[in-house]
């Protein structure tokens, strides 16, 4: 091996390449503006097939399942045989199901696309998610924040769209939006390009790109870890399920709005969203993230908790309050179990990514079941009290001081 190999070698393990991290980011802009599309039609799909809110749900649930059930599998294979161009293949996937969502013409067809969109996205976040970590350069926090932007926007910009192109015209405008998913297919294939590189040059020199152990937890405690990073993600997407898939229907059923202007205060929360997730990443890398994790999640409760009791201008304002708090735990949680599991990343991003969309997936399924027996506003009432398991986070071991101790 040449020096120049081992040099370019350590350049890569060492330096955060933020070409890459943009591009991927964008990826998942695509990708989440894609998946964020049917839920933002639920009202004229709702409308068209006479489905009750049951059956709504059962569609986010479908897709959900498919999402989450899939991630880790992939994650945990790709782990030890890395699959680069299964990136373009995910968009292919998200390509067909988007594909057959325009042209489904019954309950039955609409719940066989979304399953399509959902394997996309299986297949989608456990590798994007190690490219991110590949060119880090160490930041992995901010790696991952950059990431997140991108999925976050784009679901922020998805239901905006669609509130333009097909919510006005009709379910079969949704076709419109291949159009993205084919550029999302060229991208991909460019990225898969380095990646490749990247895993040529690991081969080269196995000793270079190596990940460090931070922590000397024991096996028990680590999976103690988990279990409670599990039980906060649980939260989390259990209460952003009755946002993003009921937070249309809520304003209209309280407020009297119409689908269109619903979407744009569901647009304003998923922008807070987008913006929320930049800062959670690097303030987790400055301070540590078992406190962004703290403040994210629990600090988010007076919020959720005063919304449903509000006019429609502070429920606008507290949303976006809601959004930007609360999205700066998902980067800081990821990481946070990178660092407990090293060298698993397509695993623990496979299983977070996964939990995420399950949970979001069963959240709006029973959300959905509660809304029929009960009332949309019941729903939030309910569901501002889940932040407060973020008092879990307590529970946790601060690894970042173990990785300065070590240092020392």
């Amino acid at each position: 091996m040449t020096t120049n190999t081992i040099s370019h070698s350590k350049q890569l393990a060492q330096q955060t390449v933020f070409s890459i991290l943009f591009t991927i980011s964008f990826t998942h802009f695509i990708n989440d503006l894609l998946q964020a599309v049917v839920p933002a039609v639920y009202p004229v799909i709702k409308d068209k097939f006479h489905l009750t809110f049951t059956e709504i749900g059962l569609i986010t649930l479908t897709y959900q399942l498919t999402a989450s059930i899939l991630q880790p599998f992939v994650g945990f294979y790709t782990d030890r045989r890395p699959r680069p161009y299964s990136l373009a293949v995910s968009m292919v996937f998200t390509l067909l199901g988007l594909a057959a969502v325009a042209m489904a013409s019954s309950f039955i067809n609409i719940l066989l696309a979304v399953s399509l969109i959902g394997i996309g996205s299986s297949i989608f976040h456990p590798e994007a998610s190690r490219v991110a970590h590949m060119a880090s350069g160490g930041k992995r926090g901010l790696a991952q924040s950059i990431f997140q932007l991108g999925g976050n926007a784009g679901s922020a910009i998805g239901p905006l769209l669609a509130a333009i192109i097909v919510v006005p015209y009709g379910q079969f405008n949704i076709i419109w939006f291949c159009l993205a998913a084919v550029v999302g297919i060229v991208v991909l294939s460019g990225i898969a390009k380095w990646y490749q590189e990247h895993l040529n040059l690991k081969a080269l020199n196995k000793s270079v790109v190596k990940e460090e152990i931070h922590h000397s937890l024991s096996k028990k405690k680590v999976i103690f870890s988990l279990g409670i990073l599990l039980v906060l993600i649980f939260s989390k997407y259990f209460y952003m399920a009755s946002m993003t898939s009921y937070y249309t229907f809520y304003l209209i059923d309280k407020f009297h709005l119409s689908v269109q202007e619903s979407q744009v205060y569901l647009f304003a929360f998923m922008g807070a969203v987008a913006a929320g997730t930049l800062f959670g990443g690097p303030l987790g890398d400055r301070f540590g993230r078992k406190y962004i994790i703290w403040i994210s999640i629990l600090g988010v409760a007076p919020f959720t908790l005063l919304l449903p009791y509000v006019s429609l201008f502070w429920t606008g304002i507290l949303s976006v309050i809601i959004g930007l708090i609360i999205s700066s735990a998902f980067s800081a949680i990821l990481v946070y179990a990178t660092e407990l599991v090293p060298g698993k990343v397509g695993l623990i991003a496979g299983l977070f990514f996964g939990l995420a969309f399950g949970m979001g997936g069963l959240g709006s399924a029973i959300l959905g079941k509660l809304a029929d027996t009960t009332s949309i506003e019941y729903v939030f009432k309910v569901c501002a009290f889940l932040p407060l398991i973020g008092v879990l986070t307590s529970l946790l071991p601060n690894i970042e001081g173990n990785k300065k101790s070590a240092k020392n």
